[in-house]
């Protein structure tokens, strides 16, 4: 019998206050891949005690800037948390204040991370309609390439980090402005006061950029025919790279393993990853996963099409962090459509595929069916981007691909 779908996107609270900022600061969000944004559930979750953890880590060999950001929705001497104020959102008389921390024994957060080893440590005050241009001055401040390890839940509504993490206690219900930012977490950590359910040597800083290693692979398909391309998608150039070079470059700093399946493997040596070759060819890409996943190392795997040239690897991380129970995780789009080329699959899978593959079908959705399948629903300006026309390439980079 067919087991149920489980719905895993946000919850309908959850989604209106994301939905909410993110209409309002759309303009403002910036992409800042060099910094590790963390967040908590609520107070005394744990996060100033992970992101000293994380430095004291990391700072022998990787040099970091410490921040502790505080935005502040009101300055009327009353604390947002409610009851009588500290004096810390009246106290600012700008639209931003930038203070450089030099005690490494105060006991405040910010005394914490210097003396965990942070080269240096900021407390931003920013007011939240000025969030995007007290993350510039930051940035002037820090410098521009710093790796940046930033405490902060509501600078996530204008800031795209590298890494989003969440920290919480074990059964800690998450407060409103937590909740807000709660569906753009790349992990929710868990914390039971002295240890954490991540290790912490899976953050790796490269690169001018923040991965999370995961226990997972990630499964290429490059063994389509591009019938609507007129050639094959995996080889086309953009930038100086082919298409597949592309998506593989993407994976490598977050996957342990990354494997593609093609239906020539010598085509694919210049890759200097492993290659498999379709079992049995022009069966579709259900074929394509089935053989992936018979012959990937590790249980998790996000499967991923090769014209993807922009991967949502955040989107792949929640899934990932989801996939714990679940056979299939995969990304449902604003319209009710399914993405199963960029999904995550159990290994297990590969027999219920199998199953199909010898009944004579070669859609992927009927799988669906089959296994624990839950959905990540997408934000309506999310989308899953694959190229499979001309006029989608001619539309992502105009005229600097070299089309044959």
């Amino acid at each position: 019998m067919p087991l149920k779908h489980i719905d895993l996107a946000v919850t309908v609270q959850d989604r209106y206050h994301s939905r909410k900022w993110k209409t309002r600061d759309a303009c403002l969000m910036m992409s800042l891949p060099n910094m590790l944004l963390i967040g908590s559930a609520g107070r005394d979750a744990g996060k100033t005690e992970f992101a000293a953890a994380l430095i004291g880590h990391l700072a022998p060999r990787t040099g970091l800037i410490g921040v502790k950001a505080t935005v502040i929705r009101r300055n009327d001497g009353s604390c947002p948390r409610g009851g009588r104020g500290c004096g810390v959102c009246s106290s600012l008389r700008g639209p931003y204040e930038i203070t450089a921390e030099t005690s490494c024994d105060s006991g405040k957060d910010t005394s914490r991370l210097l003396a965990a080893g942070a080269e240096r440590v900021f407390w931003l005050r920013v007011r939240q309609d000025s969030m995007a241009e007290g993350v510039r001055a930051l940035l002037d401040t820090a410098g521009r390439e710093a790796l940046l390890v930033c405490e902060s839940n509501s600078l996530r509504h204008a800031v795209k980090p590298g890494l989003f993490i969440m920290v919480r206690r074990i059964n800690q219900p998450f407060k409103q402005s937590a909740a807000a930012v709660r569906c753009w977490a790349d992990r929710i950590v868990t914390s039971d006061g002295e240890r954490f359910d991540l290790d912490i040597d899976t953050i790796r800083p490269g690169g001018g950029r923040w991965a999370l290693m995961e226990d997972a692979a990630a499964i290429v398909l490059a063994g389509g025919r591009s019938g609507r391309m007129k050639q094959d998608k995996s080889l086309l150039r953009i930038g100086g790279q082919t298409m597949i070079e592309r998506v593989c470059g993407q994976l490598r700093n977050d996957f342990r393993d990354v494997l593609v399946v093609a239906d020539a493997a010598e085509k694919y040596s210049f890759l200097g990853l492993r290659v498999v070759r379709d079992r049995i060819q022009g069966c579709g890409p259900l074929m394509g996963i089935a053989t992936g996943l018979e012959e990937s190392p590790r249980d998790l795997n996000l499967v991923v099409a090769c014209d993807m040239p922009e991967l949502d690897i955040s989107l792949a991380h929640r899934m990932l962090g989801l996939a714990r129970d679940r056979d299939i995780v995969v990304p449902r789009s604003a319209d009710g459509l399914p993405e199963p080329l960029f999904a995550v699959y159990r290994k297990s899978v590969a027999a219920q595929a199998d199953h199909l593959l010898a009944s004579g079908e070669r859609r992927i959705r009927p799988l669906f069916d089959l296994c624990r399948t839950g959905y990540v629903d997408l934000e309506d300006d999310q989308q899953v981007l694959n190229l499979n026309t001309r006029e989608d390439l001619a539309a992502y980079v105009g005229a600097t691909v070299d089309i044959i």
